[in-house]
This record gives structure tokens, C-alpha cells and sequence, in this order.
């Protein structure tokens, strides 16, 4: 979508670039086109960034690095940012630069699906854990606890990044965290999210890259492919299913 909200005069997370000297030259992860066109072309950002394209093409592999960087450059009074990193997490994030705004921002929140109920669970037996969002968080619907741990972290302006977080979320509850996420950028905050879903990328003022073979670019929301096949499934659902299925 087309950027509908000015640009706050100095943004958490401005650009993403790769360091010249690399740590890791022959991982794996160069070989994927969007990590590619990072090393060679930096990327930029707006208040939202959403990331979109089939998988493989390295949405989680980027956002998950850039939350990593962030993580670590956060003050140790930072507490419950994001989860743990995972073992199956690639160390691209050692290779990445973050430039932006100085000191930063300390609020904000990295969710992703794979690691959702082991925060939650960390989070639940915390001593303020209960307090703080009302009631255990794993005792609810996914959906439910999503929801509830990221509007208790609003009133802190910072960076949230989420990575395919329609995984939890209902129809009607993916319309909630919009307006959430709408709400948190006006107040200053920035989001990056990785998503299949034509309604999250439809979040106001957006920055839409649509990762394929050519590495990532960007693009008006009506044209990325993700939409235009749901707007095919939905407009005629019998025809796709039956050549499909070979009916």
C-alpha cells in the first residue's frame, strides 16, 4: 500500500545493510535471493515494513536476523523483547548492521508462531507474569494470548516485529492486530512484519516487498500475488478446486 502517514523525522530501524567484512562467507543463507540482494543492496524501511512471498524465500530468515540484531543491541533492563533464540535460527543476524535512530527506542516486540507458547510459558512464570496481562497467558486460545501480551506492550514506543502472526489469529482477530499495529505506528512506534496474509499486508501507510527469485521488491498491495490469488479463489473457489483436483 501506498505510505499514507508521514514519516516520523528519525525511524528505530531506518536501513538494514550487510558488514563488508563477513563472518560467515560460504553459510548457506547467501544463497537465498532476498538475503543476496541484501548483501549487495541494503534495505530500506518505513514506520511498516511487511514482507511477503512464497515459502523458501527467506521472509523468516530476514526478520528473525533482524530481530536477533535488535535484541542484543537493547539495554539488559530489556526484559521479554522476544523469545530465546531457537536452534534452527541462522546466524545471519552477526552479519547485519542496523541503522537508525540513536539512543534507541526500547519498546516493541518480536513474536514469532514456532516460539509463541514457550515465551508465553516463560513469561506466565515470571513474578509479574499473571499481573501484567491479566491472567496466564497459555491458558488461552493462541489467538487470544497473541493478542493480549502485544496490547500490553503498546504504551512503550519501539520496534515489533512479527513473523507470520495470522498462524494464530482468526479472520476477525487479524482486523484486531491491524488496528493495533495501526495504533502503535501513529504513536510513534515501527513495525516489520513477515506474513502470507493479504489483510495484514494491507495495514495502513505500508511498505510492501514481495521476496521471489529477483531477490525482493517493492510493491502496490493490489498487485502482489498473494492477493491477486485469493482474489482468484474467492471470486470462483469450484473452478480452482476442480482443476485442481482434476474434476
Amino acid at each position: 500500500m501506498s505510505t499514507s502517514r508521514p514519516a516520523p523525522a528519525a525511524l528505530p530501524l531506518a536501513r538494514v545493510v550487510v558488514r563488508p567484512h563477513l563472518r560467515a562467507p560460504d553459510a548457506w543463507f547467501w544463497d537465498l535471493p532476498a538475503v543476496a540482494r541484501l548483501r549487495t543492496e541494503g534495505l530500506d524501511l518505513a514506520p511498516v515494513t511487511v514482507l511477503v512471498g512464497e515459502n523458501g524465500s527467506g521472509k523468516s530468515t530476514l526478520v528473525e536476523a533482524v530481530a536477533r540484531a535488535w535484541q542484543r543491541s537493547l539495554t539488559a533492563a530489556v526484559k521479554h523483547w522476544g523469545p530465546l533464540p531457537s536452534p534452527d535460527e541462522s546466524e545471519l543476524w552477526a552479519e547485519l548492521e542496523l541503522r537508525g535512530e540513536h539512543p534507541r527506542p526500547q519498546g516493541g516486540a518480536f513474536l514469532r508462531a514456532e516460539a509463541m507458547h514457550a515465551h508465553f510459558s516463560s513469561l506466565d512464570e515470571g513474578p509479574a507474569g499473571v499481573r501484567a496481562f491479566g491472567g496466564p497467558l497459555h491458558t488461552r486460545s493462541h489467538g487470544e494470548g497473541f493478542l493480549a501480551f502485544l496490547e500490553e506492550r503498546t504504551t512503550e514506543r519501539g520496534l515489533w516485529i512479527l513473523d507470520e502472526p495470522e498462524s494464530a489469529l482468526s479472520f476477525r482477530s487479524c482486523l484486531r492486530l491491524l488496528v493495533l499495529l495501526d495504533g502503535v505506528v501513529a504513536a510513534g512506534s515501527q513495525v516489520l512484519l513477515a506474513t502470507h496474509s493479504p489483510l495484514l499486508a494491507a495495514v495502513p501507510g505500508a511498505l510492501v516487498y514481495e521476496l521471489d527469485d529477483d531477490g525482493f521488491t517493492p510493491r502496490e498491495w493490489a498487485d502482489l500475488d498473494l492477493v491477486r490469488d485469493w482474489q482468484a479463489f474467492l471470486g470462483d473457489p469450484t473452478r480452482l478446486l476442480g482443476h485442481l483436483l482434476g474434476d
